[in-house]
């Protein structure tokens, strides 16, 4: 069949480390009634394996040659381990609206190797290397020890030989260039934050690259995902729950992922008082400029994208805020600390905000992975505010010291409540009507009802909320 001519969204998958196009075999027969699968061979794997490597750049521009030269009218990505980090790049340079790569609809990453250089032992990463080179016997013995440690349960044995066939095939060059290179590649600035839905497949059983690397490191990435754990499966996901990832890009082709954000709505009421003369113009421009719906896919400038994940899951503690749209706080905190603006001091313990937060953020993470073996954003709601109130008792430390840390703390709360109650929707849930006191004409309107309980007749009557 022609992929120019099909009516069937094309799925580009791209393999893992030592993997081929023939890891994908049976997803393609799970999902052959709905998507047109092309399997790639990366170079130096598969039926590429007497090719050299190459680095992450590379590989991601022979897919998108292939990507043009098929000229599908919707195509998704699907990539794992390796894959991923490949697949990543392929979509920043379609966003970026790369001449033939139009039609991007979504990606599938399973097990994915992150835009950052991949969490990995030394030890493990030397010990790879050293015996791909090496004789005969010692390959079969450590090809056959590489697949069964990526995977929570055995193969059949045809697939297994299959997959360690794979792996014995693969250019030595091309798995030392990736274990020595590309793994180690950071794409985090490059990649930035991507806008195309995505579905990110984890193996509960991956002690690498499963659920919590990936929403450390990967769905920060990614402005609209949904992360998915698989029980009872390891690092080689299109082999082990072939279902599971034909289910993925089922969901994903259906719009199961939603590429649109709920905005807060601010009640008739008081939009209708910063519309009024009592309002002054410069005022009403900046209410409204803080009413402006936040951008899920914010391209962070004074963090990177892990470190605004970081900050968003902290100050989702310092104040929760209910469904039906929220304030992106840590957004605006940082378009804040990027633009240089502030209230003109600091704590004199403190660097400049920007470095502070750079630092307090990196220091945060480490104590949550040196408590809990986790990184902070995969943390339970409760070990989080534990961790958030031990910072004022001088527990943490780290790239910021104990006194420092809690200074920070001090900052980000401030920060969080002054962005929070500078907006249109929480002076609405307040009540407060001291926007209405002025104008752009003399005399200025004020206020006449001052007695307790009295309201003006030009008040919004809103109820008050609370924000829990």
């Amino acid at each position: 069949m022609s992929i120019k001519s099909s009516d069937q969204p094309v799925l580009y998958c791209l393999h893992y480390l030592g993997g081929s196009a023939g890891t994908f075999a049976t997803v393609a027969q799970h999902l052959a009634d709905a998507v047109s699968c092309v399997a790639l061979d990366l170079p130096g794997f598969g039926a590429d394996g007497a090719g050299s490597g190459r680095d992450v750049a590379a590989m991601a521009d022979g897919v998108a040659a292939r990507i043009r030269a098929d000229a599908p009218g919707r195509w998704m990505l699907a990539g794992n381990s390796m894959g991923a980090k490949v697949a990543l790049v392929v979509a920043r340079q379609a966003e970026d609206g790369a001449p033939g790569l139009y039609g991007l609809t979504g990606l599938v990453l399973m097990a994915g190797s992150p835009p950052s250089p991949e969490p990995m032992g030394e030890d493990r990463r030397a010990a790879m290397i050293a015996w791909i080179d090496a004789d005969p016997e010692t390959r079969q013995r450590e090809a056959e020890a590489f697949v069964a440690a990526n995977i929570a349960r055995p193969l059949d044995p045809d697939r297994m030989a299959r997959t360690v066939a794979d792996v014995l095939r693969a250019s030595p060059d091309a798995w030392k260039r990736w274990l020595t290179g590309g793994s180690r590649e950071d794409w985090c600035a490059r990649i930035g934050v991507l806008r195309s839905p995505a579905v990110l497949l984890a193996g509960a059983e991956d002690a690498d690259l499963g659920p919590a690397a990936q929403a450390a490191l990967t769905a920060p990435h990614l402005a609209h995902h949904r992360l998915v754990s698989l029980a009872e499966t390891g690092h080689l996901i299109p082999l082990e729950r072939p279902e599971a990832v034909a289910e993925a890009v089922r969901s994903l082709a259906a719009g199961a992922v939603s590429a649109t954000a709920e905005a807060l709505a601010l009640p008739d009421a008081y939009a209708a008082l910063i519309r009024s003369d009592r309002v002054n113009a410069r005022l009403r421009a900046a209410l409204r400029q803080r009413a402006e719906p936040d951008d899920p896919a914010y391209q962070p400038r004074a963090l990177d994208p892990v470190g605004l994940a970081i900050l968003r899951a902290a100050c989702a503690r310092v104040l929760p805020q209910e469904s039906g749209g929220t304030i992106d706080f840590a957004a605006r905190i940082d378009a804040r600390l990027a633009s240089g603006a502030g209230d003109g001091w600091r704590f004199a313990r403190l660097p400049p905000d920007p470095e502070a937060y750079r630092r307090a953020l990196k220091t945060l993470d480490a104590a949550a992975r040196a408590a809990h073996g986790a990184p902070f954003v995969a943390l339970e709601a409760e070990a989080q505010d534990a961790l958030l109130g031990s910072l004022e008792t001088g527990a943490v430390s780290g790239d910021l010291d104990a006194e420092q840390m809690g200074c920070w703390f001090e900052d980000l709360r401030a920060d969080v409540a002054r962005t929070y109650l500078a907006h249109p929707v929480a002076l609405a849930r307040m009540n407060f009507s001291g926007i209405g006191a002025g104008g752009d004409t003399e005399p200025l309107p004020g206020f006449h009802e001052v007695g307790i309980g009295q309201r003006e007749a030009w008040e919004p009557n809103a109820p008050l909320e609370t924000v829990r």
